[in-house]
């Protein structure tokens, strides 16, 4: 059964309950109500939360986050009250901790594609759609769409996969003026973060967001537009018909399904730890990921 391979044990910290240990990250609450997230480490591949880490990809990840928070605040408010580490937490918190405003989660993984790939590209091959939405024929992988597409998802549990669903569904779920909100705010998002990353040599190919209600006002949540969360191809190596290149985890997934990690996916077992050239090169990708869309150093 897929999950943690070895589910870390949560960090008990003076002033803050914990609340849940995710893929990634580490959720608490403090004494003021505020939601204090802390991203680990960890990576998840295949669904596995894998027993090897990646250093400095919790805090690539927060620091991209942020960054791109700034970049969206004319478009959408996000969860961010702060970046301080709590008192007493461990000194390692540090650039991997957002305090956050308590929002009221709407139950989707609003997803946007401006290319074809991963599972949208299996379901336009049996039925030419990607969540019920009609596409041209003639796409391959990589293909640009038309047009960027709003293609929701449910929220799934570790160790689940999240399953693409209809607009309709979502209306359904969520009420069709939520809905149509959120298809609205995930393309003008994307596309505000297609031009940005594009003006820097990459691709965003397809990213998901989370949204909450704080009140009335939709907000962003979680993180936003990193490697984890997007696919980014380097824009001089695209071409269409092919697997792309990618500035995320694509060094551990192939290792994983290559001879020499000797795993069977589609097994119980749990996937093996991982070696250490593969921890390297995926670290160096989020870093490259980081330096080229902010411009900024890594330090």
């Amino acid at each position: 059964m897929p999950g943690f391979v070895e589910k870390p044990e949560p960090v008990e910290v003076p002033g803050l309950t914990h609340l849940h240990t995710g893929k990634v990250r580490d959720l608490y609450r403090n004494a003021a109500g505020d939601l204090v997230m802390v991203a680990s480490d960890r990576t998840s591949v295949y669904d596995w939360v894998l027993p090897t880490e990646i250093p400095d990809k919790g805090r690539v990840l927060t620091q991209l986050s942020l960054w791109w928070f700034d970049q969206l605040s004319d478009l959408v408010p996000h969860h961010v009250l702060a970046t301080d580490v709590p008192a007493g937490a461990p000194a390692d918190w540090a650039g991997r901790t957002l305090v956050c405003k308590s929002l009221d989660m709407v139950p989707v993984e609003c997803v946007a594609r401006g290319y074809l790939t991963g599972s949208g590209l299996a379901e336009y091959r049996q039925t030419r759609t990607v969540c019920g939405l009609a596409l041209p024929e003639g796409l391959v992988d990589g293909s640009e769409l038309p047009a960027p597409i709003f293609t929701p998802a449910t929220k799934a549990a570790v160790g689940d996969h999240d399953e693409n669903v209809s607009y309709e569904e979502v209306a359904h779920q969520v009420g069709t003026e939520v809905a149509a909100q959120l298809r609205q705010t995930t393309l003008a998002v994307y596309g505000r973060a297609r031009d940005i990353a594009r003006e820097r040599g990459i691709i965003l190919a397809d990213t998901k967001f989370e949204f909450g209600f704080d009140g009335e006002h939709l907000t962003l949540a979680d993180e936003v537009l990193t490697p984890d969360s997007s696919r980014f191809w380097p824009a001089d190596l695209w071409q269409p018909g092919r697997a792309q290149p990618s500035f995320d985890k694509q060094f551990v997934r192939d290792w994983l399904t290559s001879p020499a990690a000797a795993w069977d996916r589609t097994g119980e077992e749990p996937p093996p730890a991982l070696p250490h050239e593969i921890v390297e090169s995926t670290r160096a990708k989020y870093i490259e990921a980081y330096q080229r869309l902010t411009g900024l150093s890594w330090s």
